[in-house]
């Protein structure tokens, strides 16, 4: 068997599936989110969300339960919380970069990654000192729905 692949190959080669820990939606800018144990994935974003109907492509946030790790380690804090970095979907298991230019499915919904999720400069006042330069590179991406559906609490994900 050979082991020479291809940069192409590698990256289409992606067979882990991740899995939902986590789920929220934000009501209001700045408003506190609302931790919810699965969530309708309409077709401008999730039912609820203040996002949802304003940008396709910033439709739902996700993040890795294990970025919230290096979050945490990296502002010497014991844990970093899923709610202060205000993400949609708290996934575990998948790296979310392996993504890019793939749809992926989440319960029942089919999700495209769009690009990066930037941190705001909230994360300095949410996070402390040095909150927004421990989230860069760590603050998981954004996707457009590709098609509406539902999101629960331990569905799977899986690239299509």
């Amino acid at each position: 068997m050979s082991l020479n692949f291809t940069i192409k190959q590698l990256l289409q080669n992606l067979p882990q599936k991740g899995r939902v820990e986590w789920i929220s939606i934000r009501p209001a800018r700045r408003k506190v989110v609302q931790v919810v144990e699965s969530v309708n994935v309409l077709k401008d974003g999730l039912q609820g969300d203040h996002y949802a109907g304003r940008n396709g492509n910033r439709s739902v946030t996700l993040i890795q339960a294990e970025h919230l790790l290096a979050i945490s380690s990296l502002l010497h804090k014991a844990e970093v919380q899923p709610a202060e970095l205000r993400r949609n979907i708290v996934v575990s298991g998948i790296n979310l970069l392996a993504l890019k230019d793939r749809e992926f499915k989440i319960g029942t919904s089919i999700l495209r990654m769009t690009g990066l999720c930037h941190p705001c400069s909230r994360m300095e006042e949410v996070l402390g000192e040095g909150g927004y330069n421990a989230v860069r590179g760590h603050g998981g991406i954004n996707a457009k729905v590709v098609s509406t559906g539902i999101i629960k609490l331990f569905d799977s994900v899986k690239v299509m």
